[in-house]
């Protein structure tokens, strides 16, 4: 695809390695473990800096158009997602409940996430423990993430 609406991507540093955020059609439609971009536009430009402020402890939300991909229930789990606060946690079952879906769905549409951190996926536990995470090296990263956040006084 060529063109403005084809997908542009910027590669940023973190404390979790590098991260490509992608943009399409003025929104953010991914963020992956991975080297990836150098495309600079003002999404892309914005989009990293928030990142690196949350990194760096001084943001608590993102304020950008996010466009995750999926089924109309994935869009359904990736709003309540979306809605969990910074520092606090959901189970995947109370997330279920509220859906009035089987937390075994929610947990597939959490792992399927395209937009992780930013959808905080990592926000999202199991009823006996942390669940799984999908993105950086799996649980370890989630763990670093919920330290980083101090989640609800989780004990890790």
């Amino acid at each position: 695809m060529t063109g403005p609406d084809r997908p542009r991507r910027m590669t940023v540093q973190s404390p979790l390695g590098p991260l490509t955020i992608t943009e399409e059609e003025g929104a953010i439609t991914a963020l992956a473990w991975a080297e990836g971009g150098a495309e600079d536009t003002p999404l892309l430009r914005d989009a990293a800096q928030q990142l690196e402020a949350y990194f760096a402890g001084d943001r608590t939300d993102f304020e950008l158009p996010l466009r995750p991909a999926g089924s109309a229930f994935q869009k359904q789990v990736c709003a309540a997602m979306a809605a969990i606060p910074f520092g606090d946690t959901l189970t995947y079952g109370e997330i279920a409940r509220a859906l009035n879906a089987p937390p075994q769905a929610v947990g597939q549409a959490c792992g399927g996430n395209p937009i992780p951190i930013l959808i905080p996926c990592h926000r999202v536990l199991g009823r006996n423990g942390l669940g799984g995470f999908s993105g950086g090296t799996g649980v370890e990263t989630k763990i670093w993430l919920l330290k980083h956040e101090r989640a609800g006084g989780l004990l890790i």
